[in-house]
């Protein structure tokens, strides 16, 4: 459905019983909402907000570049309009991002995070700015390849799993993937994300070459108490890869956490 925010529409899919616990997902650049159909099926008994991201899917196109605050602040927005509060956010890369940022600024709504191939800093502005440029002038398609071997690694052109997700990559707007790569962009979460001290898991995965295991690790460390998770035979998008790992790793940290 589309959910009508004061500045764009944004939208979203609620699914699972109304007094289940709450869980948030958040999707990576250069996708959408639909990756997470697997992990929402394998959680039924959970209340469950997933989106698609300003300039993504079927939410609105604003123009670029886009500010980490607001992409936060779309979140924000949506859990309050949906009800949901003392959730678990999990977020995916620059979805990771978001969660970090918004356990920060909202406590009162984030009762655990699950952070999934992702880190505090994300490459330098520079390379994105370079990949922005590239996009300006030769589209998404012009960075696919590239892209796909950083998400599946070796072998990328044989992965099963790898064609869905390079044609979602392609038909990302131009616009909202170069205003997304922009927030990335200027993101640094370290000094924040140390501030931390809530329940958290990070998932790696083992041929990751966006966010490698070393960089999730490393994120993971700043907030004391954490768990670590590695899915072998899995790279950026390991809930793509190898669902059932993926969503037993989920399950195992929700059941845990009593949060399920």
């Amino acid at each position: 459905m589309l959910v009508w925010l004061e500045d764009l529409r944004l939208n979203a899919v609620v699914s699972g019983p109304e007094d289940g616990p709450a869980l948030v997902l958040i999707h990576a650049l250069g996708t959408d909402h639909t990756i997470w159909n697997g992990l929402v099926a394998a959680l039924p008994r959970h209340r469950i907000l997933r989106f698609d991201l300003r300039g993504h899917g079927a939410s609105d196109l604003p123009p670029a570049p886009y500010a980490m605050g607001a992409l936060i602040r779309d979140t924000e927005r949506l859990m309050d309009h949906f009800g949901l509060k003392d959730a678990v956010v999990l977020g995916l890369s620059i979805g990771g991002m978001i969660a970090q940022g918004l356990a920060v600024k909202r406590f009162d709504l984030v009762r655990g995070l699950i952070l999934s191939n992702t880190a505090a800093r994300i490459g330098t502005a520079a390379q994105w700015q370079a990949r922005i440029a590239a996009a300006r002038e030769g589209g998404l398609a012009a960075l696919a390849d590239g892209n796909m071997e950083r998400w599946f690694g070796r072998g990328w052109q044989a992965n099963p799993a790898m064609p869905a997700i390079r044609a979602l990559f392609e038909a990302t707007p131009l616009e909202g993937w170069c205003g997304c790569a922009a927030a990335i962009a200027g993101t640094d979460f370290y000094e924040t994300t140390a501030t931390l001290r809530l329940p958290l898991l990070a998932i790696a995965g083992a041929n990751d070459g966006s966010t490698p295991p070393d960089l999730v690790r490393e994120t993971a460390g700043l907030v004391p108490g954490h768990q670590f998770r590695l899915i072998r035979g899995a790279g950026h998008l390991p809930m793509t890869e190898q669902p059932q790992a993926y969503a037993q790793t989920v399950g195992d940290f929700l059941a845990a956490l009593g949060h399920g």
